[in-house]
């Protein structure tokens, strides 16, 4: 008996007819959905682009702005509760919805993108105590342009937000978070030093940002440091907020008396602060007064400084490991307390007094507050308050003149009362 004879009494076996059939029709459909999966793999490898950005980067804020602007039809919403002033005065509360997590469809650019809003509900960023979160957009086509573009239009509606204002940062663990909600920039002129000064300040500054290949071609480390000194209340601090408004800048305040911030930390912080801004160490001082004082023979000095050492704070500041394209700007109410090894230059390139109202000072103030008022006026504010008392910081003449907001005569003849 041969082998076609066995396969023909077989093929008329009932029973093996029947499984034969459906391992047949089992072994075509295995075939049929392995061959399915191959080929989506295949068709999404070369026909199709996906972009995924995790929460961690910088562009992920942006981009959740972006797809709300986008996704206007999506039923799936999670909000996002603000605050803000107006120029009245009056603070407003806005409701802002983004997608929730999720998948959602965008039409942009001639094609249809599907936006996958993700979060790990398992895990959480040490950093903010948030979960992390990962948005993925998936298109048609092989040309990733069109992420480079969905990114920059993200960008540019992030900065017109931002437009006219300053935005703050605080160190938050390893990176910046914006503090509070940006603020309204404040104009250079509102800020009145002596005659001079605030030119000669914004002045270096911006001749700093526009020669950096200056620097380079010497060999210079691509740095600068100031020091504003003088008694409180003389506009250290405001006229910092000012000037980074003048330029457009934000502002990075760091606290140097934080009882976690190590050196590694204030390194890596000052490494990794945003572009076009401006570090801002208030009161170093209060933070440290001598490398040559032990806690015991110092014990404010060196009050919640348990892990930043003095050199550590050096190095951050010019050492190997430094970051460059940097302007910092440290403020003190006594100079004469700091290290010499801080203010040095190549940490601290330019030292600038801001003391005490001047004569000019006083006029110039006199006429921001009242500017319908002739200039004898303003002298003779000016004249009467240098008799009554020559020690009048900014914040005290501007505290006085709250109190006669719409009475200039009455704040020339009260002007001796100014400090009480």
């Amino acid at each position: 008996m041969g082998l076609w004879d066995i396969v023909d009494s077989l093929k008329d076996n009932p029973y093996f007819g029947a499984g034969f059939g459906l391992v047949g029709v089992g072994t075509a459909l295995a075939v049929a959905r392995k061959s399915a999966q191959v080929g989506m793999i295949f068709f999404r490898r070369n026909y199709m682009i996906t972009l995924e950005v995790p929460s961690r980067d910088k562009s992920y804020h942006w981009l959740l702005s972006w797809i709300t602007k986008h996704a206007r039809h999506t039923q799936h919403l999670s909000v996002e509760t603000s605050y803000l002033q107006h120029e009245s005065g009056r603070v407003h509360t806005q409701f802002d919805f983004h997608p929730s997590p999720g998948n959602h469809i965008i039409w942009y650019g001639s094609k249809w993108i599907r936006v996958e809003r993700t979060r790990e509900k398992q895990m959480v960023n040490l950093n903010t105590g948030m979960p992390w979160e990962s948005v993925t957009f998936t298109t048609l086509g092989r040309d990733r342009q069109i992420f480079f573009n969905i990114l920059q239009e993200a960008r540019e509606l992030a900065l017109k937000q931002e437009e006219g204002r300053t935005v703050m940062y605080t160190a938050m663990a390893g990176e910046w978070r914006p503090f509070g909600f940006p603020r309204r920039r404040r104009p250079l002129s509102s800020v009145v030093l002596e005659g001079g000064v605030t030119e000669k300040l914004v002045d270096d500054v911006k001749e700093f940002i526009e020669n950096p290949k200056w620097y380079t071609d010497r060999g210079i480390p691509y740095r600068r440091g100031y020091l504003l000194y003088g008694p409180p209340g003389c506009g250290k601090s405001s006229f910092i907020t000012a000037l980074a408004g003048e330029l457009g800048y934000s502002i990075c305040l760091m606290t140097l008396s934080d009882r976690s911030l190590s050196d590694d930390r204030l390194n890596h912080l000052l490494s990794v602060a945003p572009q076009q801004s401006i570090i801002l160490l208030e009161d170093v001082d209060a933070a440290f007064a001598s490398r040559d004082l032990t806690p015991t023979e110092n014990p404010v000095a060196y009050q919640g400084m348990a892990r930043l050492t003095f050199s550590g704070l050096l190095n951050a500041l010019d050492g190997v490991a430094s970051a460059e394209a940097r302007i910092v700007f440290m403020t003190t109410n006594f100079i004469d307390r700091l290290d010499a090894a801080l203010i040095r230059p190549g940490r601290v390139d330019l030292k600038q007094y801001v003391g005490h109202c001047s004569h000019w000072q006083l006029t110039q103030m006199f006429r921001r507050f009242y500017p319908d008022q002739p200039p004898s006026e303003a002298e003779r504010f000016a004249k009467c308050s240098m008799a009554a008392n020559c020690e009048l910081s900014p914040a005290q003449v501007q505290g006085y003149f709250m109190l006669y907001k719409m009475d200039p005569a009455g704040s020339i003849d009260n002007v001796h009362t100014i400090k009480e």
